[in-house]
């Protein structure tokens, strides 16, 4: 078990426990999950907020930080001798404890008593949206939520207060980070490597998967390759590939801590990128070239997002697939038929970080709202930068079918989109370019080294 020093743990709980006056911040871990029986499970990942404050990768905890009496306190069993034969000597609860700056663990069966007198007492006991089955049912027993109101009555403030310490990411974080981005690296090379007419996507993936098991704890979420790129999250792998075909490889690891990376490359299977893909696989690289000069404190996301889509849509009107000017085309929303989603995520020890917190408490705040309108909705992280966020870039362009058809059927931005021409690239896929960025106090920066990006490194990177 990895872990950062004891007082980075406790200096987390401790800024939380700042944020509150009253009440009992309940923060359980995570238990083992069946996979088809109960012996046979899936790889043990932990919650990622009781990562963050008490840091035992441990299946059967749960974490107390009490802002009435000051305590902070882990509950969870000690090992007994069936545990042993199978699993080896452990350390006990007050050893483990003390390696995240814990003095006080318990017995996981004194929690419902804790919390009972807690209750009875009028205190407030303060809940994260539950994400996973067990643990709905330990706070419907713990408390006597019913699960319909059970996301309902989670703690707002609880939440933000979490949101607030975990967006900005400390220097053991980062560190972290990079590792994550080391091993997305050796994952991503393997790809363009490997990447040729006759191969099975299939085999790439499970190679990639190998990496991501040699240096960390697998994928930071299932990888997402595919010869049609068309599909933004295409799980598919059966597709041979064959001359012609572009690859999009998206895809990120997560370290033996749980910080993930996550990188996206497109790449021509036939290693040489043919004028037509070439043409628009630059307007991309532009958007995401753009979108990180752009980067630095006091500048939002979304106005960065939108900067990135004017690109876009410029680079397509030059190409003939758009008219008009690209700021209205951007500000109507007609580039959303090519770029249908935003520009990235906040990212940390989840590949969508906080995500199971609500993406309206992560990537939003009271200054800036989502903007509802198809496309630009989807983005996930939209606030006012400060230096330590760490989130992805990952502008594209796509030729989906279906929604060429609709939007043409609907006579939809007919001022803006050439749809005759659109359908001409119908089986062209899409293109997605990805790198991971943090958020400096002068500007922004990759973590980790990048990945070739331009026509010429992908193409000499596939050589090799």
């Amino acid at each position: 078990m990895e872990l950062f020093e004891s007082h980075v743990y406790k200096n987390r709980r401790d800024r939380l426990q700042s944020k509150f006056n009253t009440g009992i911040a309940l923060i359980p871990g995570n238990n083992e999950s069946p996979m088809n029986y109960p012996a046979n499970g899936y790889h043990f990942r932990q919650d990622s907020n009781f990562s963050y404050f008490f840091g035992l990768d441990l299946a059967g905890m749960a974490g107390v930080v009490d802002f009435d009496e000051g305590k902070q306190i882990i509950f969870g069993n000690d090992v007994d001798i069936e545990d042993i034969i199978w699993m080896g000597p452990q350390p006990m609860m007050k050893d483990l404890g003390e390696k995240v700056g814990i003095t006080d663990t318990r017995p996981f069966g004194e929690l419902e008593a804790y919390l009972k007198k807690a209750t009875e007492a009028g205190r407030k006991v303060h809940y994260l949206p539950p994400y996973r089955h067990d643990n709905m049912i330990l706070i419907h027993k713990l408390l006597g939520i019913s699960f319909e109101e059970m996301k309902e009555k989670s703690s707002i403030e609880l939440v933000k207060a979490v949101v607030d310490l975990r967006a900005i990411k400390d220097e053991h974080e980062i560190r972290e980070l990079e590792k994550a981005a080391d091993i997305g690296y050796k994952m991503h090379m393997a790809a363009f490597q490997m990447a040729r007419p006759g191969i099975i996507e299939q085999e790439i993936c499970g190679f990639m998967e190998g990496i991501a098991y040699q240096y960390g704890t697998g994928p930071s979420f299932p990888i997402i390759l595919s010869i049609r790129g068309e599909t933004l999250h295409n799980h598919y792998h059966g597709n041979t590939m064959q001359d012609g075909d572009m690859l999009v490889v998206d895809a990120g690891a997560q370290t033996n801590m749980y910080y993930a990376s996550d990188f996206t490359r497109t790449m021509p299977v036939s290693g040489k990128f043919n004028s037509r893909q070439r043409d628009i696989y630059q307007i991309v690289v532009n958007a995401n070239n753009r979108a990180f000069e752009l980067v630095k404190p006091d500048v939002t996301y979304q106005s960065i997002h939108l900067e990135a889509s004017k690109v876009i849509a410029q680079g397509l009107i030059d190409v003939g697939l758009m008219k008009g000017n690209a700021d209205d085309a951007v500000a109507a929303g007609a580039h959303a038929m090519f770029f249908p989603h935003g520009l990235g995520h906040m990212m940390g020890l989840d590949v969508h970080d906080m995500e199971d917190l609500g993406e309206n408490y992560v990537g939003y705040d009271d200054e800036v709202s989502r903007i509802d309108q198809f496309g630009t909705a989807y983005l996930r992280m939209g606030r006012r930068l400060k230096a330590g966020h760490v989130m992805t870039n990952e502008p594209g362009i796509y030729f989906i079918p279906a929604l060429i058809e609709k939007w043409h059927k609907e006579a939809k931005f007919t001022e803006f989109i050439d749809f005759e021409k659109a359908k001409s690239y119908i089986g062209f896929g899409g293109i997605r370019l990805e790198d991971d960025l943090l958020v400096t106090e002068t500007g922004g920066r990759y973590i980790g080294k990048r990945l070739p990006i331009t026509v010429d490194e992908v193409e000499e990177a596939m050589k090799k």
